[in-house]
């Protein structure tokens, strides 16, 4: 069990990388213990648990393939035993669906087997996942679902990435609804255009795609992590204890 003095724990998926290692490196800022998950890189997720550790916080890295539904019942056991060992807790508090991919193609070359994988991982993970883990999420805990900016404002080759990523915001609703009993807060945040590795780094690297957004952004620039993790750090924040079965986009007003 935990109490209203004891840190939060959060599960990031993806958290080794990207958003969502900028996210559990400013939970860990505001006092809270991290999980992050990683899909193959190890490495970078214990670089991630050792800066959370040299800030004086608790944190562990799981392995898991958010694309294969068949191995979450064992991730969850995994969990659980982490859970104990490390935290000295049954449960956790807060769940980040942020683990995902870039496959992007024009409407007519998308091909049926990428297709399947963003369904895999982008929805099916979100939804199972989700369901395997909900025993050991706490009551009165929160659940963030990532989005993005292109269920709003659309660009051609992106519609089967933007398609997992409308029904995830459904999705966040009906999960508000039923998990509401258990006092579990659900939102999904929907980042803009953001300089990462994400999709082959073409935002961070690429000069004519980064002006051109910046051109249609109201703030004038692309985003950076830093403009995401801490905003879901915050929207898990007490102060927010409100905010239930929302889309916030945090994309500095692109596409206006």
């Amino acid at each position: 069990m935990t109490s209203a003095t004891s840190p939060k724990i959060t599960l990031i998926t993806g958290g080794s990388r990207g958003l969502g290692r900028n996210t559990a490196l400013a939970i860990a800022r505001r006092g809270g213990d991290v999980i992050v998950t990683y899909h193959s890189r190890a490495d970078a997720a214990q670089e991630v648990v050792a800066e959370i550790a040299a800030m004086g916080r608790k944190a562990a890295a799981l392995k898991l393939d958010t694309g294969a539904v068949a191995g979450f019942a064992d991730f969850a056991a995994a969990l659980k035993a982490t859970l104990s060992e490390t935290f000295g807790r049954s449960t956790f508090d807060n769940l980040v669906n942020n683990a995902g991919h870039g496959d992007f193609s024009p409407l007519g070359e998308t091909q049926e087997a990428t297709f399947d994988r963003l369904v895999d991982v982008h929805l099916k993970g979100v939804f199972f996942l989700t369901q395997a883990l909900l025993p050991l999420i706490a009551d009165g805990g929160r659940i963030v679902n990532i989005s993005s900016g292109l269920t709003r404002f659309c660009y051609p080759g992106y519609s089967a990435y933007a398609a997992m990523k409308g029904a995830v915001e459904v999705l966040t609703r009906y999960l508000a609804k039923e998990l509401g009993p258990r006092g579990i807060a659900v939102n999904t945040v929907a980042p803009g255009a953001i300089a990462t590795d994400f999709g082959g780094g073409a935002v961070r690297d690429n000069a004519e795609i980064g002006d051109h957004l910046a051109a249609i952004t109201a703030l004038g620039r692309v985003g950076v992590p830093d403009d995401i993790g801490p905003m879901i750090a915050g929207l898990l924040g007490p102060e927010n204890r409100w905010v239930n079965a929302q889309r916030i986009e945090v994309s500095g007003g692109q596409g206006l």
